[in-house]
């Protein structure tokens, strides 16, 4: 896997193709290579769940997202694509810190791409959550 994307063309394919509502997420790429995007997701009271611990759906749509940028640097830009198939486990609660979601591919085919998912509030390399996906590449 040689193709890749620049922060700011990683960044480009952030803000063209996903829905308002996972872009009020308020996602940055950290980092990105032909291999695993790096993301940002920004602490917010807004994302909370009851208890002060940052909501499971937002790190379901952070790791998904994410995925998604890991994708696009393996292709060298964003192609159509569609998750097939997303696992979550959450291990421990990210209270009041920004979260690193990393997205490392697996396998990237020319039909199917298989990735591997940690989340790690920011300061710590303890796993708050762990995800798997599966994405069919349409084009």
């Amino acid at each position: 896997m040689t193709p890749t994307l620049t922060l700011a063309a990683a960044e480009k394919v952030l803000a063209d193709n996903f829905a308002p509502w996972v872009l009020d997420l308020g996602l940055s790429v950290v980092s990105v290579d032909a291999e695993e995007a790096v993301l940002r997701l920004p602490w917010s009271d807004r994302l909370a769940r009851e208890g002060g611990g940052l909501s499971g759906q937002a790190l379901m749509a952070a790791a998904d997202t994410a995925t998604v940028i890991a994708v696009a640097a393996a292709r060298g830009g964003f192609v159509p694509m569609t998750t097939v198939q997303q696992s979550i486990s959450f291990q421990r609660a990210v209270l009041g810190a920004d979260v690193l979601v990393r997205a490392r591919l697996t396998k990237a085919g020319r039909r199917m791409a298989f990735a591997d998912i940690t989340m790690t509030a920011e300061g710590t390399d303890e796993i708050a959550a762990h995800a798997t996906a599966v994405y069919a590449l349409l084009g």
